[in-house]
């Protein structure tokens, strides 16, 4: 049997449920943090675990380059070689078709890389990248397609989801199913709902353990994106656990959990991290800003990670004042722990039937923030 979904609760279209998969149990709503190279940035296995973090993300093209698929396999597989035993998700590449466009070579079967590393060639074709995730030994498989830039003209949406559609295809005829391990779709369209329902239709007619929904948060604006997800969300089934790719702020979190999406991915709490920008519970702050130099407070009073609980706001500014590396671990640290304890939130709310109180209280809590959460 491969890994199995279950919502146990729901509150209008959002759901709270568990993934059951080979490598353990996956509450969700949940968000991974991203571990591009083996590795969530400027964090231990053991803090990452730490924030309660259940799943983490790899990425193929990444792996693939360095330190090679092949490699990872002979070292005991990904769990093994980054320490994690839990399950892990890989992208399949198929952002980089786009976010590389000038170091590929796209035709119908594959695409052709130029190394961003050292300009070797590389190619990724679906059964390239299935048989590179299964090396990695990726819980969670992820069908090769191609992210569709935005903006996009309907006839490129349209060529570039058949495209994808085919590549989905061909993934599946290449994955070898194990218990508790899955593959899945991605749904690609652009903004136009008629392209989403038709990719809908046709990964469904393939038959995925999930569904991911791709090629937003790509410079469309957090209100085309919610327009997106409240077309595209019901085509997909209703039995499935549904992700929704590269998302997000704590406000895209919340707006796309409300729409009945169930898992997420972005580096950006890690990215705020290291460069002094604190998710919480009040906003969003710069601690570089000379505001917090005697500021003796905790940076967030409902948080229990070590920035929070053991240093101070003035200290954290000193960190990255004075360019310390420990400035940077403390407060990716903190990020992640911030969304995980949003989630976590967001979890309790649909079980209790308060999805809409509980929302409303967070962003009633960002009364402070320097920029917008």
């Amino acid at each position: 049997m491969t890994l199995t979904f279950q919502a146990d609760a729901t509150d209008g279209a959002a759901r709270a449920g568990v993934l059951h998969t080979a490598h353990g149990d996956i509450q969700t709503p949940v968000f991974m943090p991203v571990g591009t190279a083996g590795t969530v940035k400027a964090m231990t296995p053991d803090s990452v675990r730490a924030t309660g973090a259940g799943i983490v993300l790899g990425n193929t093209y990444h792996l693939m380059l360095r330190p090679g698929a092949e490699r990872v396999a002979r070292l005991g597989g990904l769990h093994t070689f980054m320490d994690w035993p839990g399950p892990i998700l890989t992208d399949s590449g198929g952002f980089q078709v786009m976010s590389l466009s000038k170091l590929r070579k796209m035709d119908k079967d594959g695409v052709t890389f130029q190394s961003h590393i050292d300009g070797s060639s590389h190619r990724l074709t679906p059964a390239r990248s299935i048989e590179i995730q299964h090396l990695l030994d990726a819980t969670i498989t992820m069908a090769l397609d191609e992210c569709t830039p935005f903006p996009a003209t309907p006839e490129q949406a349209r060529a570039s989801m058949m495209l994808s559609m085919e590549w989905a295809l061909r993934s599946k005829e290449a994955f070898v199913p194990r218990p508790g391990y899955g593959l899945f779709g991605i749904v690609q369209g652009s903004v136009y709902p008629e392209l989403r329902a038709q990719s809908a239709a046709a990964l469904t007619a393939i038959g995925f353990e999930g569904y991911a929904i791709g090629g937003l948060a790509v410079g469309e604006g957090q209100a085309e994106m919610f327009h997106v997800l409240d077309f595209t969300v019901p085509h997909l089934p209703a039995d499935r656990p549904r992700y929704l790719m590269g998302v997000g702020t704590p406000e895209d979190l919340i707006g796309a959990v409300s729409r009945g999406v169930d898992m997420f991915d972005c580096v950006m709490p890690t990215r705020a991290g290291r460069t002094a920008r604190a998710y919480t519970s009040a906003g969003v702050f710069n601690l570089r800003n000379a505001r917090f130099a005697d500021d003796a407070g905790s940076l967030d009073a409902t948080c229990a990670c070590l920035a929070c609980t053991r240093h101070s706001r003035a200290y954290l500014h000193h960190l990255f004042r004075a360019d310390e590396m420990l400035g940077p671990m403390l407060l990716t640290w903190h990020n992640v722990a911030y969304y995980q304890s949003l989630m976590r939130g967001l979890r309790r709310a649909i079980v209790a039937g308060r999805l809409d109180a509980y929302a409303a209280e967070v962003r009633a809590g960002w009364t402070t923030a320097e920029e917008p959460a």
